[in-house]
């Protein structure tokens, strides 16, 4: 069975998109070292990239073609100062070559050598195809499709060694949440008790624990970056950063060295309940935000859903438990990261096949079971949040203005966090046996609801909102 770690599910990388920017990034990644394993870098003369479909489409106010240029220079999207993206990106442009992997130098127009391919290829609609010509005349081409969520493959899911993820038995083997309830009963555990058996398959538990501290620290950064910056994001829309001014108008004008001394001050603030929707809203701007302008993020389960997830367990530790510590992130995180996985195996995370419903939608299902989690609810509870998270997503268009994650993406953030905490509470006011929807049939409803969306409203910037508001309304 494909084996879905937490780490899969939430992976940290840089804005805009999962699907459409850290995706082709791991896939220009990928395609170095399958070039180097057959001929050697320096004998590559000339580069070609094709892109296709929604990458295509969409790709340009992604930063499709930026992200795979990044990945072919050799650099880490979780590693780079994304302040020096721009600069790189420049040179290339500005001296018409590119140093594939930082040690082999060649010519590269960046205008000329991207090519944007409207048609789609049979297998997913975002597709891309790298071409190396070599000194021996001969081509080294591969095709990869991003699937969503940084989810980078070559063929079908049944091939394991094409799809990078791990393929083995879980002690807990997971594909449905009927399956997750079954085990949660037999071994009378939570449903992070039974994630965290099966993560333990995989890694020990102090690498589990370093891993979780690094998404949620890189999380809380993210939220204190977005808090902290203003102006207007880049792209040509002219939106303005609103997490700035909302930060102030709740907290104040003081400035704070470190997310965690941000954090604290406002976990010591008196928020009272008005404020409670402006501070989720102000954590999910904040987060999309950084997305938008090329910033370091967690791919919660996609980059343009990033903002829910970490709003939530936000409002967990400033509103509901202010003594909530790294055991309360952990369970949160490994309780969300199964009903991301769930819906991964199920339907899909990928807007391009799925529609906003495959990201805000399904964040939202993960955010409410996280939280239903750690506010005592049973398993049970558990997948109820998770349902009536998605169930009121159901049918939710992916159109992006101007192709760029900024309308209706940053406020969809919001929306889906503000939901998920509606839903938990629904679900913990609730007696499990009077639930008429279980979580698989909402599943099973979201993929076929993406089946019979036309692919206007899929990434695709045909149709909905990208095409009611015109660039030059903005």
């Amino acid at each position: 069975m494909e084996c879905i770690s937490v780490f899969d599910m939430l992976k940290i990388g840089v804005g805009p998109s999962s699907s459409h920017t850290l995706g082709p990034w791991r896939a220009a990644e990928r395609w170095i070292e399958e070039l180097k394993s057959e001929h050697p870098l320096d004998t590559v003369k000339q580069l070609k990239i094709h892109l296709y479909g929604s990458l295509s489409l969409t790709g340009k106010g992604h930063a499709t073609d930026v992200a795979i240029i990044l990945g072919l220079l050799g650099e880490d999207p979780v590693t780079i100062d994304c302040d020096t993206i721009s600069d790189k990106i420049e040179t290339v442009k500005l001296k018409n070559e590119l140093w594939l992997n930082k040690n082999h130098k060649i010519a590269f127009n960046f205008s000329k050598d991207i090519h944007f391919h409207k048609d789609f290829l049979p297998f997913h609609s975002n597709g891309m195809r790298l071409e190396a010509f070599l000194l021996n005349n001969t081509v080294f081409t591969e095709t990869y499709y991003s699937i969503g969520g940084g989810f980078v493959v070559k063929e079908e899911r049944e091939n394991a060694k094409e799809n990078n993820l791990i393929f083995k038995q879980f002690p807990c083997p997971i594909r449905t949440g009927e399956e997750l309830l079954k085990f949660c009963s037999e071994k009378h555990m939570s449903v992070s008790e039974v994630v965290l058996e099966n993560e333990l398959s995989l890694r020990n538990s102090e690498e589990i624990n370093q891993g979780i501290q690094h998404i949620w620290e890189t999380m809380l950064e993210c939220m204190y970056i977005g808090c902290h910056t203003e102006g207007k994001l880049p792209g040509g829309l002219n939106v303005k950063r609103r997490a700035f001014e909302l930060n102030q108008k709740l907290l104040g004008a003081q400035s704070y060295n470190t997310p965690k001394e941000w954090l604290e001050a406002i976990r010591n603030t008196e928020v009272k309940f008005r404020q409670i929707i402006k501070w989720v809203s102000c954590f999910a701007l904040a987060v999309n935000e950084v997305n938008a302008s090329l910033g370091r993020v967690v791919t919660a389960p996609t980059n343009g859903s990033a903002g829910v997830i970490p709003a939530v367990l936000m409002y967990y530790m400033v509103i509901e438990n202010h003594d909530a510590n790294f055991d309360d992130v952990k369970t949160f995180l490994l309780t969300a990261s199964e009903i991301g996985s769930i819906f991964k195996k199920g339907a899909t995370i990928s807007a391009a096949m799925g529609g906003c419903q495959a990201e805000i939608g399904v964040s939202s299902a993960m955010a409410a079971a996280g939280l239903t989690e750690l506010m005592g609810g049973t398993p049970e509870q558990v997948l109820m949040a998770a349902e009536i998270a998605m169930e009121h997503h159901l049918g939710l268009t992916c159109d992006p203005i101007g192709g760029l994650v900024q309308v209706p993406c940053i406020e969809r953030n919001a929306m889906g966090a503000i939901k998920a905490i509606n839903a938990s509470e629904l679900a913990l006011d609730t007696d499990p046996s009077d639930a008429k929807v279980p979580l698989d049939k909402v599943v099973n409803t979201m993929w076929e609801t993406a089946k019979d969306m036309s692919s206007k409203y899929k990434e695709t910037s045909e149709g909905g909102l990208a095409v009611g508001v015109f660039l030059s309304d903005c």
